[in-house]
Protein backbone atom coordinates (compact mmCIF):
# COMPACT_ATOMS: atom_id res chain seq x y z
CA UNK A 1 0.00 0.00 0.00
CA UNK A 2 2.94 2.35 0.75
CA UNK A 3 4.12 2.48 -2.93
CA UNK A 4 0.67 3.93 -4.36
CA UNK A 5 0.94 6.99 -2.21
CA UNK A 6 4.46 6.98 -2.79
CA UNK A 7 4.10 7.41 -6.67
CA UNK A 8 1.51 9.76 -5.90
CA UNK A 9 3.39 11.69 -3.44
CA UNK A 10 6.76 11.66 -6.01
CA UNK A 11 4.21 12.61 -8.68
CA UNK A 12 2.73 15.56 -6.91
CA UNK A 13 6.03 17.37 -6.03
CA UNK A 14 6.71 16.57 -9.98
CA UNK A 15 3.75 18.04 -10.99
CA UNK A 16 4.23 21.48 -8.83
CA UNK A 17 7.41 21.89 -10.25
CA UNK A 18 6.95 21.66 -13.58
CA UNK A 19 3.68 24.11 -12.97
CA UNK A 20 6.22 26.29 -11.14
CA UNK A 21 8.55 26.30 -14.01
CA UNK A 22 5.82 26.66 -16.91
CA UNK A 23 4.09 30.14 -15.27
CA UNK A 24 7.94 31.22 -14.85
CA UNK A 25 7.80 31.26 -18.82
CA UNK A 26 4.69 33.94 -18.62
CA UNK A 27 6.60 36.64 -17.31
CA UNK A 28 6.10 40.96 -17.58
CA UNK A 29 8.82 42.56 -17.25
CA UNK A 30 7.74 45.89 -15.90
CA UNK A 31 10.14 49.38 -17.22
CA UNK A 32 10.26 50.41 -13.31
CA UNK A 33 11.88 47.59 -11.68
CA UNK A 34 14.42 44.28 -12.24
CA UNK A 35 11.97 42.17 -11.10
CA UNK A 36 9.37 40.33 -13.85
CA UNK A 37 5.82 39.78 -12.93
CA UNK A 38 4.61 36.16 -12.66
CA UNK A 39 2.23 33.80 -11.48
CA UNK A 40 4.77 31.24 -10.04
CA UNK A 41 4.17 32.78 -6.73
CA UNK A 42 0.22 31.57 -6.71
CA UNK A 43 1.66 28.24 -7.43
CA UNK A 44 4.21 28.31 -4.57
CA UNK A 45 1.03 28.68 -2.37
CA UNK A 46 -1.22 26.90 -4.02
CA UNK A 47 0.66 23.87 -4.28
CA UNK A 48 2.25 24.17 -0.46
CA UNK A 49 -1.67 24.20 1.04
CA UNK A 50 -2.35 21.25 -1.79
CA UNK A 51 0.52 19.04 -0.89
CA UNK A 52 1.46 19.98 2.10
CA UNK A 53 4.71 21.64 4.02
CA UNK A 54 7.32 18.95 3.20
CA UNK A 55 6.43 18.44 -0.04
CA UNK A 56 5.47 21.56 -1.45
CA UNK A 57 8.97 22.48 0.02
CA UNK A 58 10.89 20.02 -1.88
CA UNK A 59 8.62 20.86 -4.81
CA UNK A 60 10.36 24.33 -4.95
CA UNK A 61 14.06 22.89 -4.15
CA UNK A 62 13.65 21.11 -6.98
CA UNK A 63 12.24 23.47 -8.80
CA UNK A 64 15.62 25.96 -7.90
CA UNK A 65 17.42 23.53 -8.34
CA UNK A 66 16.51 22.62 -11.97
CA UNK A 67 16.95 26.43 -12.46
CA UNK A 68 20.66 26.32 -10.53
CA UNK A 69 21.86 23.46 -13.47
CA UNK A 70 21.05 25.62 -16.51
CA UNK A 71 17.47 23.93 -17.06
CA UNK A 72 15.72 27.19 -18.17
CA UNK A 73 13.18 27.44 -15.88
CA UNK A 74 13.28 30.93 -14.94
CA UNK A 75 11.40 33.52 -16.06
CA UNK A 76 13.22 35.60 -18.67
CA UNK A 77 16.31 37.68 -17.86
CA UNK A 78 17.63 39.97 -20.57
CA UNK A 79 20.87 40.54 -18.31
CA UNK A 80 21.53 36.87 -17.04
CA UNK A 81 21.62 33.67 -18.54
CA UNK A 82 19.88 30.89 -17.12
CA UNK A 83 21.32 28.83 -14.56
CA UNK A 84 23.23 29.46 -11.03
CA UNK A 85 23.56 33.29 -11.67
CA UNK A 86 19.41 33.93 -11.87
CA UNK A 87 19.85 32.95 -8.41
CA UNK A 88 22.09 35.65 -7.66
CA UNK A 89 20.21 38.30 -9.64
CA UNK A 90 17.55 40.68 -8.91
CA UNK A 91 14.48 37.82 -8.38
CA UNK A 92 17.20 35.44 -6.01
CA UNK A 93 15.56 36.71 -3.27
CA UNK A 94 12.03 35.92 -3.99
CA UNK A 95 12.91 32.52 -5.68
CA UNK A 96 14.88 31.39 -2.68
CA UNK A 97 12.02 32.29 -0.39
CA UNK A 98 9.78 29.97 -2.36
CA UNK A 99 10.61 26.69 -0.29
CA UNK A 100 10.04 28.09 2.74
CA UNK A 101 6.86 29.83 1.66
CA UNK A 102 5.49 26.47 0.43
CA UNK A 103 6.46 25.23 3.82
CA UNK A 104 5.04 27.30 5.78
CA UNK A 105 1.58 27.87 3.71
CA UNK A 106 1.22 23.76 3.93
CA UNK A 107 2.04 23.79 7.46
CA UNK A 108 -1.03 26.19 7.63
CA UNK A 109 -3.07 24.34 5.63
CA UNK A 110 -2.08 20.84 7.42
CA UNK A 111 -3.76 22.76 10.23
CA UNK A 112 -7.07 23.39 8.49
CA UNK A 113 -6.48 26.98 7.52
CA UNK A 114 -7.16 25.51 4.25
CA UNK A 115 -10.68 25.05 4.98
CA UNK A 116 -12.31 28.32 5.12
CA UNK A 117 -11.83 31.11 2.70
CA UNK A 118 -10.48 33.50 5.77
CA UNK A 119 -8.25 31.45 7.34
CA UNK A 120 -7.14 30.22 3.56
CA UNK A 121 -6.24 33.94 2.83
CA UNK A 122 -4.22 33.61 5.76
CA UNK A 123 -2.33 31.24 5.03
CA UNK A 124 -1.56 32.44 1.74
CA UNK A 125 -0.98 36.17 3.32
CA UNK A 126 1.64 33.94 5.47
CA UNK A 127 3.45 32.27 2.54
CA UNK A 128 3.30 35.67 0.11
CA UNK A 129 5.25 38.00 3.10
CA UNK A 130 7.96 35.26 2.67
CA UNK A 131 8.10 34.98 -0.41
CA UNK A 132 8.14 39.15 -0.42
CA UNK A 133 10.39 39.29 2.40
CA UNK A 134 12.86 37.36 0.52
CA UNK A 135 12.73 39.48 -2.63
CA UNK A 136 12.76 42.80 -0.76
CA UNK A 137 15.47 42.07 1.78
CA UNK A 138 17.41 40.55 -1.37
CA UNK A 139 16.95 44.03 -3.25
CA UNK A 140 17.90 45.92 -0.32
CA UNK A 141 21.44 45.04 0.08
CA UNK A 142 22.32 46.34 -3.27
CA UNK A 143 19.41 49.27 -3.55
CA UNK A 144 18.80 50.27 0.36
CA UNK A 145 15.53 49.54 1.87
CA UNK A 146 13.29 52.35 0.64
CA UNK A 147 14.25 51.76 -3.08
CA UNK A 148 14.02 48.01 -2.61
CA UNK A 149 10.18 48.57 -1.47
CA UNK A 150 9.27 50.78 -3.96
CA UNK A 151 10.75 48.19 -7.00
CA UNK A 152 10.04 45.41 -5.24
CA UNK A 153 6.90 45.37 -3.40
CA UNK A 154 4.50 48.36 -4.33
CA UNK A 155 4.22 47.73 -7.76
CA UNK A 156 3.13 44.00 -6.88
CA UNK A 157 1.10 44.84 -4.02
CA UNK A 158 -2.87 45.13 -5.99
CA UNK A 159 -2.06 42.32 -8.46
CA UNK A 160 -0.63 39.85 -5.97
CA UNK A 161 -3.16 40.67 -3.33
CA UNK A 162 -5.91 39.59 -6.35
CA UNK A 163 -3.85 36.46 -6.86
CA UNK A 164 -4.00 35.26 -3.21
CA UNK A 165 -7.28 35.79 -2.96
CA UNK A 166 -8.41 33.71 -6.01
CA UNK A 167 -5.45 31.19 -4.29
CA UNK A 168 -7.82 30.98 -1.20
CA UNK A 169 -11.10 30.70 -3.01
CA UNK A 170 -9.92 27.34 -4.65
CA UNK A 171 -8.87 25.13 -1.89
CA UNK A 172 -12.08 25.73 0.10
CA UNK A 173 -13.96 24.79 -2.42
CA UNK A 174 -12.19 21.77 -3.47
CA UNK A 175 -12.81 20.63 -0.04
CA UNK A 176 -16.05 21.34 0.21
CA UNK A 177 -16.46 19.47 -3.91
CA UNK A 178 -14.82 16.59 -1.83
CA UNK A 179 -17.49 16.40 0.91
CA UNK A 180 -20.05 16.21 -1.78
Amino acid sequence: MAAPASGLRILAVLFITALTASLAQVSFPLPFTPVPFTLQPMVVLLGGAAIGARLGAASQILYLMLGAAGLPVFAYSPELPQGIFRLLGPSGGYLMAYPLAALVTGYLAERGLDRRFGTSLMAMTAGLGIIFAGGVLWLAQGLGLSAALSVGLYPFLLVDAVKIVAAAAVIPSVWKALKA
